[in-house]
């Protein structure tokens, strides 16, 4: 763990273990460092939402005294394993046999329909703005896509690994995106196949105008 980590780690179990509001004087004797250190860390847990600070009423004359306390909840820093549970997930997935491949594709739909922009009532989307729409939803997923008349090519993988690794399903769920976010538009045209990797730096994605 990075110093300043594991100091922004030991400022906020001081305040959880304070049982009061804390002012930097007080964190600063506790861990004995610097006020101004302590106030680096204190701020620093309130921008990453792991602590509040509050104006304490002062009990007889003078200026009301900056306090911090620990927000309930877990703590927000640290490592995530996001990877790790998509595997999980997948390989569970894949064990579901013949219809893993159908289920991967399905959700990829679902989700298609979520994440693209919705035209407005009556509004007809044209093929070729739908298209535009598709490619601007695949760059902002990270796929830089680069569109050639019918076929997009999409550069860069944000699931490489995964892909790698459990192949189809992930580019079933990346080909039910497409088609999802097609059918949402409601346009002509619509999402034919997806070949991974099929040029070197590149997977294709084809689409096809109905």
């Amino acid at each position: 763990m990075a110093p300043e980590r594991h100091r922004r780690g030991e400022v906020l179990d001081a305040l959880r273990g304070a049982g009061a509001p804390l002012g930097v004087a007080d964190v600063a004797d506790r861990l004995a460092v610097h006020p101004n250190t302590a106030r680096f860390h204190l701020d620093a847990l309130v921008a990453d939402g792991a602590a509040e600070r509050t104006l304490e009423r002062p009990s007889g004359p003078g200026r009301p005294r900056t306090v911090y306390t620990a927000r309930p909840g877990m703590d927000r820093g640290g490592s995530r394993g996001y990877r790790l549970l998509a595997q999980i997930l997948l390989s569970r997935l894949a064990a579901a046999g013949p219809d893993a491949r159908r289920e991967a594709e399905s959700a990829g739909r679902e989700w298609g329909r979520f994440l693209v922009d919705r035209p407005p009532p009556y509004a007809r989307t044209s093929a070729d703005d739908a298209a535009a729409r598709l490619t601007a939803l695949l760059a902002d997923l990270d796929f830089a896509p680069d569109p050639d008349g019918d076929v997009v090519r999409l550069r860069h993988c944000p699931f490489l690994e995964l892909a790698e690794e459990y192949g189809p399903l992930v580019c079933d769920v990346h080909l039910g995106i497409m088609r999802g976010a097609l059918a949402e538009l409601d346009a002509p045209v619509e999402a034919e196949g997806l070949e991974p990797f099929a040029e070197p730096a590149a997977c294709l994605a084809r689409l096809r105008r109905t």
